[in-house]
């Protein structure tokens, strides 16, 4: 069994703000806060993406006082992917 060697988060750069999400995209999100994004599908908001370090950490629900945390990673694709509905159109950030 080999074993991986994963990064201690203080050794893993800092995050930039993630690209706009494509035209064409169902999914659709906006830094609204230094270290917040919120994430919108078909218009209407689904969750948010706080950026905290190096971990993106997806919360899932329409209003930030109320969102419930559904993953942490450190891709951003994969946060928005964790709180879009199952039908919608797969981010490409």
């Amino acid at each position: 069994m080999r074993s991986r060697v994963v990064p201690p988060l203080r050794d893993l750069p800092p995050r930039r703000p993630a690209p706009p999400a494509p035209d064409d995209s169902v999914i659709r999100w906006e830094r609204i806060d230094i270290d917040r994004y919120e994430v919108r599908a078909a218009g209407v908001t689904v969750g948010f993406i706080d950026v905290v370090g190096a971990v993106f950490v997806a919360l899932a629900g329409a209003r930030y006082d109320r969102a419930v945390e559904a993953l942490q990673t450190l891709d951003f694709a994969v946060a928005v992917e964790a709180i879009s509905p199952p039908d919608a159109e797969r981010p490409t950030a």
